[in-house]
């Protein structure tokens, strides 16, 4: 298949999925075969009522907001990746989703800050910290890096920790599944708090787009083209903090998951972010919604979504590594 066409089909893919999974789900009077039933048929043994308020109220939202968060995170992934200069960053090994994480957490434990606004804050400061510790006479190495954003995430998961030792037992219980990654409590409400933040930042990403190509070139090219790196730095960073924070919020950790489909897409269709960041939020959003069909009818309980992305991602970034051929004199 050339890349035209596959381009053509990644556009229209996610549409077909997005329907087929409104019928994916432990409900059985809610499979297509009763919604063809009662749509085209008339079939009055279907509750139309029940059927239309699990199809509507139950998997819509849900749907799209895994579809939603899937893209904002492939995005917020190569956009980082991009400024960084490096394949194997991404919001999970920046830092970025612990940050979040903990921001988010604080806001449900207190419930005087708006965890929206709490996890943006923090999931800056995670990424800040990350950079902050890695720079070194002006640059960036894979390893310190790397390094960076382990010790990041070890800050923030204790402080989370901390959080689920004071916290409640009924508070405790939400903290925990949230922090594995699940959608369980998608609902419109949640669909909406979440919606404004993912835009903004996606909309400042999209209109950066042509100038990460320009900043992955390195400082001193952004320079010479008559742009300020650090301010444009600056934005695609809270750009994709901004996004990156809202879907952590709304989801939980989703780890590695911004690592993996901004390489595979870089690998077929090339380092263009014009062009791919679009590609990006489509593949990331229909890869997800596919995990999430998996992660809810695997068994018979609901399995959280992040435990299948880390399973994925984990040797995914092992092969990263590797192929990067990281050592100390990098």
């Amino acid at each position: 298949m050339t890349r035209k066409k596959l381009t053509y089909l990644i556009f229209l893919l996610p549409i077909p999925v997005i329907v087929a999974s409104l019928f994916v789900g432990p409900a059985g009077n809610s499979s297509f075969i009763s919604f063809f039933r009662w749509f085209f048929m008339a079939d009055e043994t279907i509750n139309s009522e029940m059927l239309t308020n699990i199809l509507l109220q139950v998997r819509m939202p849900r749907i799209l907001l895994v579809f939603i968060t899937g893209g904002i995170l492939a995005v917020s992934g190569a956009a980082l990746q991009a400024i960084f200069r490096n394949p194997l960053v991404d919001p999970y090994v920046l830092g970025l989703s612990s940050g979040a994480a903990f921001g988010a957490a604080l806001g449900l434990w207190l419930a005087v800050i708006p965890v929206q606004l709490s996890a943006f804050v923090f999931a800056l400061a995670a990424v800040g910290l990350s950079y902050y510790m890695a720079r070194k006479n002006k640059q960036i190495s894979i390893v310190s890096l790397i390094l960076a954003g382990i010790i990041t995430n070890g800050i923030f998961t204790a402080l989370l920790t901390i959080i689920q030792i004071m916290s409640d037992p009924f508070k405790l219980q939400s903290i925990v599944h949230w922090t594995m990654g699940n959608f369980h409590n998608a609902n419109w409400d949640r669909l909406q708090m979440a919606i404004l933040p993912m835009l903004a930042g996606l909309v400042i990403l999209f209109v950066m787009r042509w100038k990460l190509n320009v900043i992955a070139l390195g400082d001193e090219e952004a320079a010479s083209a008559g742009l300020n790196p650090g301010r444009l730095k600056l934005w695609i960073l809270t750009g994709a903090t901004l996004a990156g924070s809202a879907a952590v919020a709304v989801s939980g950790i989703i780890g590695l998951y911004g690592l993996i489909v901004p390489h595979v897409v870089r690998m077929i269709f090339g380092v263009d972010n014009q062009r791919t960041l679009i590609i990006n939020f489509l593949v990331g959003g229909t890869f997800l919604t596919l995990i999430d069909n998996i992660s809810r009818t695997l068994a018979g309980f609901e399995i959280p979504i992040g435990v299948f992305t880390m399973l994925i991602g984990a040797p995914f970034f092992i092969w990263l590594l590797k192929k990067s051929n990281v050592g100390w004199e990098h």
